[in-house]
């Protein structure tokens, strides 16, 4: 027996085809999960007017994010607002919302205020400030849609559907998108 340490070798990633190690998937934006948070608390806190900005720029966010240029247009965000508002199997959604109406109301605030930016510096300087926040709980209950007036409802509706669009947009695209995490990167480290 030999009383001498052995070097144990660092296990390797495993090798892909050709020798490649496989790609690895991005980890969340925390600067972005901070952003979606600072909303629900605002919601929460009934801060409903500053809760319905923030939640109008996630649309442009998200195609600014998937730019290599950081540039959104009205056409690009209305898509987005299409593909991703309205999640799969809605006609079955359990809170009755509709989504055709939320949708149609979202894009209608958007085109009334119309980012005059083809960058929208605005928002994106409020998502890169949210790079050092500490993520808070996220959701706020959902039973309050029900006890508000129509406008609060309405509201919060838009809100609850944005959020719910924008964490879809991320877990399904954006989280695999290079551009979107190169983006996110670079706005990590800008200052």
């Amino acid at each position: 027996m030999h009383d001498q340490p052995t070097e144990q070798a660092a296990p390797r990633a495993p090798a892909g085809v050709n020798g490649r190690r496989p790609p690895v998937s991005p980890s969340s934006s925390r600067m972005f999960a901070s952003y979606l948070a600072d909303i629900e608390q605002q919601l929460e806190a009934q801060r409903l007017d500053a809760a319905l900005r923030d939640a109008l720029d996630l649309p442009r966010l998200a195609v600014a994010l998937g730019d290599p240029l950081l540039r959104c247009t009205n056409e690009q965000v209305k898509t987005w607002c299409e593909e991703w508002i309205r999640p799969p199997g809605a006609e079955r959604d359990a809170h009755g919302l509709d989504y055709e109406r939320i949708c149609r109301n979202i894009i209608e605030r958007l085109a009334k205020h119309p980012g005059t930016e083809l960058v929208p510096m605005r928002a994106l300087r409020r998502l890169q400030l949210r790079r050092h926040a500490r993520e808070a709980p996220r959701g706020f209950p959902s039973w309050r849609l029900q006890q508000q007036p129509p406008r609060e409802t309405e509201i919060m509706q838009m809100c609850s559907a944005l959020l719910e669009a924008a964490r879809r947009w991320y877990a399904r695209s954006a989280v695999r998108d290079t551009v979107v995490q190169a983006n996110l990167a670079r706005l990590a480290v800008l200052r």
